[in-house]
């Protein structure tokens, strides 16, 4: 009985009695789901709210719930509101991190070359790294386009280059003449000396030459040295106004000629040091000594291709040292001309044939230039002059960086994404504003075109070299149906008349045809230099958009399109190599310009692994005359400068080779090339008419190659095949046993 009050009457004694009831413990209520998991409610157990459950978790089985999720009562609304809120926080996340990866991909694929189907390999063994697609994909890594490590300087430590560069491909026929005279070979000797093989830098001296005069002063680099007169100074600089600067018109004629003057105090004491000039000076000495014939020049050819330290690639190496001196108390608050002594130091750089130092040089003027804000459109307020100035000095970078870039297969350093200064202009206006006293040269040009139609060139050919090299063929999506020559062939149609070199015999200009220039005898010689030049760059560009179709295996013996385009490579070489020795021979419009050079001997090598990939090729005897043709035009350039002398000398031992493969392969003896059918059904040449210059209209290999229906992924796909090395199926049917015999080692 529980206890109770008891109470007695007013009249008895009273005994009261008050009891509290104890606390009532409460019962915790069983939480519960919403819906149990499809296994708990299956096996009819308890369930709790976790995902994975702690049942599922503990049998280390898979949790799901097939079923929705109804909330029935308040409280499981609640939770319902708490999961799905707590969800799209995890989403908006998720979102965000790959908003960042994608990002990240994107800057990443402009700096990293990738490629669609074949594998890294060895260019120096020639054998593959990889055991396939799906090996590469489980191991999670990049596939890139292959490249090479290579020494190209006096030290032995090796850098690479990519696959679009000369040293790649040099190394790709250096691995299948290794295979195919069975002796083993290294590349670097497939290189011409050069004065990087024998300097450190432009202003170091050789060993041997320590202890002699030519030791560079270390007291004092700014106001000690070998320095020239005032005389001597102008007559260099007034090469640069008639060369380089209608090339790489980056300063103010009128603002660098007041500025150069107020350099000088008096007459007969020494120039203030100043980096600008300094650099403008050495450029000029190196290209006023290229176009001087060398004092070894009646030497035979080993003693020519010998390079010394007063090699004319060098010359002006003591003003390029106290231009680099100066330019050190600038870095950290650079002005426009820091830019531009950075822009014409590596100009000087490669013309000395110093690759990787131009290459740095480049990349820090292309920093220089972001600080500077450059990739901006210059504001209306600035006056127009200024505007234009900054404007050229920008895309005139743009063009240096990305043609040195596609030149050595490295990623490119300027973006477009980055940059909204617009293209400069060249009216006649901003011509003349700009200090030149160069005439006009019709309604709409003038001395300037050439620049804005140069960096339009190298646009197109960025563009046509990032679809092919960039991405993966499942992520390729920008030129998926267009095909890959149409921006060049439509940047050649915009062309103005005036700036192309025209033809003789109804040649056309920026063709294939081999035809005569028609060289205009009373124009300018800046006029003359740079349609030649405008023309040479589009050959030499092409030239390396088409070169990776040019194949040493058998693999893709049977896919007409890369066949084709093997042979448009050899037509623009053999274009290049035509042009190139009628201008020297009959003109001194090119004596001396080293980049001429640079490209005759990409030409000449491109020639070389053409006819031994194609031996049996229509074109293959146009291409082995036009490689002997290429051999006197590097004899010309060696009259001056010794690089040039050296890549004449390996051109004449590599023809031996080439003749003797050819001569086993078509199975004659005897075999030579003293007439040869440049093209079936036409007109024979001679090797006397082909180095007088005497060269009939031929027809055209610039037809369309039926791009309309190939798109980019499966044009690299035909391609990809091309790349590797790893047979030489084309020459089974003979022995070469003892062949080496007759020739060094390399």
């Amino acid at each position: 009985m529980p206890p109770s009050s008891v109470s007695a009457s007013p009249d008895t004694p009273q005994l009261q009695l008050n009891f509290v009831p104890p606390p009532r413990t409460r019962q915790r209520k069983r939480g519960q789901v919403a819906r149990a998991c499809d296994w708990c409610r299956v096996h009819r157990i308890k369930c709790d709210s976790d995902n994975p459950c702690s049942n599922c978790k503990n049998r280390g089985g898979q949790c799901s719930n097939s079923g929705a999720m109804k909330a029935t009562t308040l409280p499981h609304a609640y939770r319902e509101i708490e999961r799905l809120e707590q969800r799209v926080e995890e989403l908006e996340q998720r979102v965000e991190e790959l908003e960042q990866e994608k990002e990240r991909d994107a800057e990443k694929s402009v700096h990293q070359l990738q490629t669609p189907l074949s594998l890294p390999r060895s260019v120096s063994d020639g054998q593959g790294s990889g055991t396939g697609e799906q090996d590469l994909a489980r191991s999670g890594l990049k596939r890139v386009w292959e490249g090479i490590y290579i020494s190209t300087a006096r030290s032995q430590q090796k850098t690479w280059y990519g696959s679009s560069s000369l040293f790649y491909f040099i190394g790709r026929i250096d691995a299948f003449l290794a295979v195919a005279f069975q002796q083993s070979h290294l590349a670097d000797r497939m290189l011409p000396d050069s004065a990087s093989n024998l300097l450190d830098g432009p202003t170091t001296v050789a060993a041997e030459d320590q202890a002699g005069q030519l030791t560079p002063p270390t007291d004092d680099p700014i106001n000690t040295g070998e320095y020239l007169t005032s005389t001597q100074e102008e007559y260099f600089l007034s090469l640069f106004w008639q060369s380089y600067y209608t090339s790489y018109p980056i300063l103010d004629e009128l603002e660098f000629k007041k500025y150069y003057r107020s350099l000088w105090v008096t007459p007969d004491e020494k120039r203030k040091p100043s980096a600008l000039a300094d650099i403008v000076i050495a450029l000029c000495m190196q290209y006023g000594m290229a176009r001087l014939p060398s004092v070894e020049r009646g030497l035979n050819a080993t003693s020519r291709a010998n390079v010394s330290n007063t090699d004319a690639t060098i010359a002006g190496r003591w003003y390029y040292r106290r231009c680099q001196t100066l330019l050190s108390a600038e870095l950290e608050s650079p002005i426009i001309s820091t830019l531009q002594c950075h822009f014409l130091s590596s100009i000087y750089l490669c013309c000395a044939s110093f690759q990787n130092m131009a290459d740095s040089t480049c990349g820090l003027a292309v920093q220089t230039a972001y600080m500077l804000g450059l990739h901006l459109e210059p504001p209306q307020s600035m006056p127009r002059r200024e505007r234009e100035t900054r404007k050229r000095l920008w895309w005139t970078l743009y063009v240096l960086e990305t043609e040195m870039s596609m030149k050595l297969g490295r990623p490119f350093l300027l973006h477009d994404s980055s940059t909204t200064c617009s293209l400069p202009a060249d009216d006649h206006e901003i011509a003349m504003l700009v200090g030149s006293s160069f005439a006009p040269l019709g309604e709409n040009v003038t001395w300037l075109t050439w620049n804005l139609y140069n960096t339009k060139l190298l646009l197109a050919a960025r563009t046509a070299y990032t679809a092919f090299y960039d991405g993966a063929p499942d992520t390729f999506n920008a030129w998926n149906s267009q095909p890959i020559t149409e921006r060049l062939e439509v940047w050649l149609k915009d062309v103005p008349e005036v700036i192309k070199t025209q033809r003789q015999n109804n040649g056309v200009p920026f063709s294939t045809d081999r035809s005569a220039l028609q060289i205009e005898q009373f124009a300018p010689l800046w006029l003359q230099r740079q349609r030649l030049l405008l023309e040479l760059m589009y050959h030499n560009l092409c030239i390396n958009l088409y070169r990776p179709s040019i194949s040493f295996t058998s693999a893709t013996a049977q896919i007409p399109l890369a066949d084709e385009m093997a042979m448009k490579c050899a037509a623009h070489a053999m274009a290049l190599t035509h042009m190139m020795h009628q201008v020297l021979t009959s003109t001194s419009i090119l004596a001396g310009w080293l980049e001429a050079f640079q490209w005759q001997w990409n030409a000449a090598m491109t020639l070389v692994g053409f006819v031994l990939a194609y031996p049996h090729d229509d074109s293959t005897g146009a291409a082995r005359t036009t490689i002997d043709l290429s051999v006197a035009v590097l004899e010309n350039f060696g009259n001056s400068f010794a690089v040039a002398a050296g890549a004449a000398n390996i051109m004449g031992e590599l023809c031996a080779k080439v003749d003797v493969l050819i001569e086993k392969s078509q199975g004659k003896e005897g075999f030579r090339l003293d007439k040869v059918q440049l093209v079936t059904g036409y007109q024979e040449v001679d090797d006397e008419s082909l180095m007088d210059g005497r060269f009939p209209a031929l027809p055209s290999m610039d037809e369309p190659l039926g791009f309309c229906n190939i798109t980019a992924p499966e044009l690299r796909g035909v391609l990809a095949q091309s790349i590797d090395i790893i047979a030489t199926d084309m020459y089974d049917d003979f022995n070469l046993s003892g062949i080496n015999d007759s020739y060094p080692n390399q």
